[in-house]
């Protein structure tokens, strides 16, 4: 275990003494292999509302986009993804739900997976979160992570192992999106992603209800994003057992699962 590593585990630890999360024998694991399996995420306040944040550097995390088992059955939940990568060997720190999906659960949208395009992205008008214009496409390429409006990625399309389209955006270029109100009143549990200037991708999953606004305002103005996008809404959804958190929504689409490099 590097410095880094055991300075981020601390507050964990005294977690984890205190009751507040599940022991290690609980979890059915060593220390080290418990250490190992922590997540880059903090519980982290601004404005009064309360959030879980992970930050996500891509040269140390490998981030990856998942629907379907190998049997071609969506995974449906961050539970079953979560055993089918137990059962492969693969450790994931955490994974959230990574956009919004049809009825049949398939993605709306762009959506990449392992470079290979499986549905096309969307232009256009519509209606619902998704189709508020702009909207954006959050993807993983070349060891590196970014977020882009549609048509900013389609315009100048990049190589990507991994892409999912979803909206609204939050952020554009370090500005809020233009249709969001500050004194809007509809509130909803959201989750969504934005990428730093250093690279770093930062998932946000608000604990309680917070309006676009106020969750677009956390990406600018808390943690450093320029450009964020709003995954989803309401189904909002974390799994990271190694802090106790375990959400169990169901007939979910995509996910994004995070795992440690090397």
């Amino acid at each position: 275990m590097n410095i880094l590593t055991l300075l981020q585990s601390v507050p964990l630890l005294l977690a984890l003494a205190k009751g507040a999360l599940p022991s290690v024998a609980a979890l059915g694991m060593g220390f080290g292999q418990w250490v190992t399996s922590l997540p880059p995420c903090r519980d982290f306040a601004f404005e009064a509302t309360s959030y879980l944040v992970c930050e996500v550097d891509p040269k140390r995390y490998a981030i990856e986009l998942f629907w379907k088992d190998p049997a071609g059955k969506p995974f449906q939940s961050l539970h079953n993804l979560h055993a089918s990568q137990q059962a492969a060997g693969r450790t994931m720190l955490f994974a959230i739900n990574a956009g919004m999906y049809h009825p049949n659960l398939d993605p709306v949208g762009l959506y990449v997976e392992h470079g290979r395009e499986v549905t096309s992205a969307k232009v256009g008008s519509g209606s619902g979160n998704f189709s508020m214009q702009p909207n954006g496409i959050f993807y993983v390429g070349g060891g590196k992570a970014a977020v882009r409006s549609t048509r900013d990625f389609l315009r100048a399309r990049p190589p990507v192992d991994y892409a999912t389209q979803s909206g609204p955006m939050l952020v554009i270029d370090g500005r809020l999106h233009p249709k969001f109100l500050a004194d809007s009143t509809s509130r909803k549990t959201r989750d969504g992603v934005g990428v730093r200037k250093d690279g770093v991708a930062v998932f946000a999953i608000s604990n309680g209800t917070v309006t676009f606004h106020a969750f677009a305002r956390l990406f600018r103005d808390a943690l450093g994003c320029d450009n964020a996008l709003f995954l989803d809404g309401s189904i909002s959804s974390l799994l990271a057992p190694a802090i106790g958190r375990n959400d169990d929504y169901w007939d979910l689409g995509p996910m994004i699962g995070v795992f440690r490099k090397g």
